[in-house]
Formats: C-alpha cells, structure tokens, sequence
C-alpha cells in the first residue's frame, strides 16, 4: 500500500486532481464523504454534537441539521473547536478503516486520501502519510471560481477562503505541490507527471 495525502484549499482544484489520479488507478477515500457518514443516526459522533450542542441541531427524524449546526459553529471559534473535536478523530478512524479494506483487496494500491482540512485536523491524528500533496491557486483565482463557476457571493467566497489555512501552511506539509491556475489540461498533465513518479512502476 501507498498512502497519499490529498489536500487544498477550497475551488483549488483539488476535485480535478482526485478525478485524474482515480482514471490511473488510484484508490480515492473521501474525508467529506466519510464526515457526512460519521454523523448519520446511530453514530457515536451524531450523539457527542447533540449532547454538546443541543437538540436543536437534529431534525424531527433524528438526522444532523447542517444549516442549524452551521449557524452555530460559523459565528463561534470555540464551537468549531469542539465540533473537530467530534468529528476529526471519527473521520479518521474511518478512513483507516478504507485504507485497510483497500489494502486487503490490493497490497499494492496507491491509495489517496482526499482531505481539505489536513492541515487542520493534524493535531487530532497522526500524519502517516508517504507523500502529501498539495494543490493550489492564487487567490483571484479561487475567487473567480467561486463566484462564476459556483454563483456564490463575492463576500461570502472570501469569507470561506479566510477561514481555512493558508497556502503556506499547507505548503509547509507538502512533498509535492501541483500549480492550478492553468488551464484543466495543464493541470491533468501536472497531475500524469505527479502519478509517474508515485505509481507502482516508479516504486
């Protein structure tokens, strides 16, 4: 097993690259896949974000209500702590739970791990990763993506952007950076050369 690191900032092309590295064989486990189902009824995490925060993020039918939940942590450093609090240590306990299941079913598989908040959630869980890459973009560039490609509010995407760590943050972390702000072709092939030097043949 070879176990990557995936991880960007939001509208930095990150989707692109995991789309690409999937088409040459690698095993893609979602972090944002994973924290949707470590909060779905029943799940030990669902129960520690009522008890924290109350009944009134939980709908009629016992599911997670985002946007109460959202409301609350957006507007409250402290409540955001305590929700990665929850929520990290879940998603990686699940994520190890993929990386075995692929490992079983391949013991060569390059897996990758798509994960925007890693740098974030580093304290919460060990990093053992063999590489980590880190895609980005200018921020006019993530910016612009935001607001003509997704619609959203020039504020708001600033908003969201400021809210995550910063390039050099992630950069820090990195073995390998792939530059987006080209064209959707200029970024594939950064991500072929990127897969040649990790693929089983160059192991």
């Amino acid at each position: 097993m070879h176990l990557i690191a995936l991880t960007g900032g939001i509208a930095s092309g990150k989707s692109t690259v995991a789309k690409r590295l999937a088409e040459h064989g690698a095993v893609i486990v979602d972090a944002d896949v994973l924290a949707r189902e470590v909060v779905e009824p029943g799940m030990p995490a669902l129960a520690a974000i009522q008890e924290r925060f109350g009944p009134g993020v939980i709908t009629q039918d016992g599911r997670l209500d985002r946007a109460a939940l959202g409301a609350i942590v957006f507007s409250d450093d402290q409540a955001r702590l305590d929700l990665n609090a929850i929520t990290h240590p879940a998603v990686w306990e699940l994520a190890k739970q993929r990386f075995a299941e692929a490992e079983h079913r391949d013991p060569d598989a390059t897996i990758v791990y798509d994960v925007p908040l890693l740098v974030e959630a580093a304290a919460d869980r060990p990093m053992h990763f063999d590489r980590v890459l880190v895609v980005e973009a200018d921020r006019d560039e993530r910016l612009r993506r935001l607001t003509q490609l997704r619609g959203m509010a020039k504020a708001e995407a600033e908003r969201r952007i400021d809210a995550q760590v910063t390039d050099a943050q992630r950069r820090a972390v990195a073995d390998d950076v792939i530059d987006t702000n080209g064209t959707i072709a200029q970024t594939r092939q950064r991500t072929d050369a990127f897969w040649q030097s990790v693929s089983p043949g160059a192991r």
